[in-house]
């Protein structure tokens, strides 16, 4: 699809520029118009320092920088200088996103002026809460249990810490009720674009190689988001697995660049940040692979 010539909405997560495979690919991320926006859904890095480059270098290309945080951005890993956990992890993460510019899900929400109107871009950060449960899994504890029967344990459960929440999963309903506070002010007829980095609907975790890994995806509770909240688009990552795919007549693209030996195991290279808005109508139908 071609950009807009007036600027148009592009996304992209999951840079991971610790690796420097990928670091070389985002050096080479520019806009097509003066007037894109980039959304940026998540996982960065896992250092501060590597977040920080990254998002600096896209907020000088980009008209305007939208950030969410993913699960590795979350991290608190050894080799980082930056020891901090939890809430005062994220909290540091939206402070050095507000001085050099980019827009994080504790700022208010910008509007995206297209041609079919404008877009309020509504940046999420939601965790997950081990309900997206494995087969058999009647409890977090079953579904842990299987995960670790499987040898296919998420990182989070060592790196990710919720302080001063007592668990991810209750980290998680303090971000759902705060959120969906915010939501609930926004005027009847506001139609949205949704980011988040974990999926917003169960299904699209169907494809997951290893099934038991989807309850570190998301949450039941945000199911119905793109209809409650009149989404025109959702944009998620976390998976890995870039495509687009409709429920309810709303597209949702996860937007992952990935790990080296993800996309370079694909025909060709990625094409950089994924067009989300204006949306080419021949493509409306279509499950594609960006």
């Amino acid at each position: 699809m071609a950009p807009s010539r007036t600027g148009a909405l592009l996304a992209v997560s999951d840079l991971h520029v610790g690796y420097p495979e990928n670091r070389k690919l985002v050096e080479g991320f520019r806009p097509d118009s003066d007037d894109d926006w980039l959304l940026v859904a998540g996982d960065v890095a896992d250092r501060v320092e590597e977040i920080y480059w990254a998002l600096r270098l896209l907020k000088e290309r980009f008209s305007t920088v939208v950030w969410v945080p993913g699960n590795h951005e979350l991290w608190t890993p050894r080799q980082d200088t930056v020891q901090l956990r939890g809430v005062a992890r994220y909290e540091l993460l939206v402070e050095m996103c507000r001085r050099i510019g980019v827009i994080t899900p504790e700022d208010p929400y910008p509007v995206w002026e297209g041609p079919d109107g404008p877009v309020t871009v509504v940046p999420l950060f939601l965790l997950y809460d081990y309900t997206f449960r494995p087969a058999g899994a009647q409890t977090k504890e079953d579904g842990l249990a299987l995960a670790h029967e499987a040898g296919v344990v998420c990182t989070d459960e060592f790196f990710l810490h919720p302080d001063p929440h007592p668990s991810r999963e209750e980290w998680c309903a303090a971000r759902l009720a705060l959120t969906e506070g915010r939501l609930a002010e926004l005027a009847p007829e506001t139609r949205t674009v949704l980011v988040n980095h974990f999926p917003l609907v169960r299904e699209v975790t169907d494809i997951l190689r290893y099934p038991v890994f989807a309850q570190w995806c998301g949450t039941v509770h945000t199911a119905d988001w793109h209809r409650r909240y009149r989404a025109a688009a959702v944009v998620y990552g976390h998976l890995h697995i870039p495509r687009a795919n409709w429920f309810d007549g709303v597209r949702f693209d996860e937007v992952s660049l990935g790990y080296p030996r993800e996309w370079q195991r694909r025909p060709r290279p990625p094409r950089g940040p994924r067009p989300i808005l204006p949306v080419d109508r021949a493509e409306r139908d279509a499950d594609l692979v960006w």
